[in-house]
């Protein structure tokens, strides 16, 4: 049994988030073990007690025995807390608040605690004043453009009611201020004010390491960011071409929704009160979207296919809903594996870590050996958006290699089936495989 001390850790863990029950007599395989009958009748007289007096604000658990199999188990219940944050008497504020992070309790960092006392105040960060601000701070030409790409009414103007029902200003006693959402969705200079709210996207090669093919800092308003970072992310992936009609139509070797669906994900729901950026690197065979924050609410990464949506941003999350970037709130995480599905390709992967979550976006797998076309192999591609058949003398021109380099980099397609070959010697051709 555990001791009384990680089980008060546990329980304020659970009322800092969203409930839950500690089962006492069950093993790390799942097996029922139990416990002697006499610690339990000892540990039901004492743990309410315990965990009351060490705990602030105070926790009342529902503390009970169940019996499986003849076994006795012993279950502390308890909801998630309407007066957060709650954190050990004897360890302070600082040092004794307490979360659950999956299987694990941790520790809260100072941020975590600061959005669990917006919690209990039923506000979100992104509502609260950023005091060295004015009205002024915010671009009214950005908020027009705004409204005009509404789905909603258009004939607004901007009005101090219309700010203040997005929630881009607030006032406190005689003196307006922006908003965290009003700066980052709508801020003259949003980095002057949130200096690491940005998105930094690299190209690295191969698979692993810190060797850059490319990489661009994604600043400005958050819809700049999206804009920037998704434009930055499919100019860097394969592309395949079919003839559709009388048109040729380009298909991206993973799906655009798929990374536009995890691009917004990271940009509307990550903690903007954490000081450091998001990143997205891509690799060789991945996309990584790293975004600073754990899940909001009862997310994890269990249970995102079941279309749950807690809102950590919800004056940002209402502009990207309301400018048509986002169709259906927790669609997100559906979308993104329903399109890997469709395609037939490696399923996503979700991990929550230690402050952050990570969504990973596998690479097209091509070839019967399981080649990937690698980031060597998509400039010979794009010499075919300037004609329908090349020559290996237009590949050494164009891209500055040597002919033996340029052979083996159009054959290597071949092996991809990307491309097909006609004619020998000097008359080679080599033509998009449609």
């Amino acid at each position: 049994m555990p001791q009384n001390d990680q089980i008060v850790k546990t329980v304020i863990g659970f009322c800092n988030q969203n409930g839950g029950k500690l089962v006492i007599g069950v093993a790390d395989n799942g097996v029922v073990v139990g416990i002697p009958d006499e610690q339990a009748v000892n540990a039901f007289e004492t743990l309410s007690k315990a965990i009351y007096e060490a705990s602030t604000p105070a926790i009342l658990p529902l503390v009970y025995t169940q019996r499986i199999n003849d076994r006795a188990l012993l279950v502390i219940e308890v909801s998630s807390g309407t007066n957060k944050p709650y954190y050990r008497k004897s360890e302070g504020l600082e040092k004794g608040t307490y979360v659950r992070l999956g299987p694990v309790t941790m520790r809260a960092s100072a941020d975590l605690i600061e959005e669990l006392k917006w919690q209990a105040r039923g506000k979100c960060y992104d509502m609260m004043p950023v005091y060295d601000t004015t009205q002024n701070d915010l671009d009214t030409e950005k908020i027009k453009e705004f409204i005009r790409s509404r789905k909603t009414e258009k004939k607004t103007g901007i009005s101090q009611e219309f700010l203040r029902s997005y929630h881009l200003i607030i006032q406190e006693h005689a003196h307006i201020y922006a908003t965290t959402a009003g700066i980052l969705l709508f801020g003259k200079e949003p980095q002057h004010f949130f200096t690491e709210a940005m998105i930094i996207c690299s190209h690295f090669k191969g698979v692993e390491g810190r060797d850059a093919i490319a990489s661009v800092d994604c600043t400005g308003t958050l819809f700049e960011q999206f804009e920037s970072a998704f434009e930055f992310i499919v100019s860097r992936l394969s592309k395949s071409f079919v003839i559709d009609g009388p048109r040729r139509k380009e298909t991206l070797e993973i799906p655009q929704k798929a990374i536009r669906e995890a691009l917004l994900n990271m940009i509307v729901h990550r903690n903007y009160h954490q000081k450091s950026p998001s990143k997205i690197a891509i690799y060789q065979n991945r996309i990584e979207f790293f975004s600073p924050g754990t899940f909001f609410g009862p997310l994890n990464s269990q249970n995102l296919k079941l279309g749950l949506s807690f809102i950590r941003n919800a004056a940002i999350c209402k502009a990207f809903r309301e400018g048509e970037y986002i169709e259906k709130m927790g669609s997100g995480f559906i979308t993104i594996f329903k399109t890997y599905q469709e395609r037939n390709l490696k399923t996503p992967t979700i991990i929550e870590g230690e402050g952050f979550v990570k969504c990973i976006l596998p690479r097209e797998q091509l070839g019967k050996d399981g080649l990937t076309i690698v980031d060597d192999l998509q400039p010979v591609l794009a010499l075919f958006d300037m004609a329908t058949e090349i020559t290996i003398s237009d590949v050494t021109k164009n891209l500055g290699l040597s002919r033996t380099t340029a052979g083996r980099r159009l054959d290597m397609l071949i092996q991809l089936g990307k491309i097909r070959k006609i004619g020998k010697g000097r008359g080679t051709v080599y033509l998009l495989k449609l």
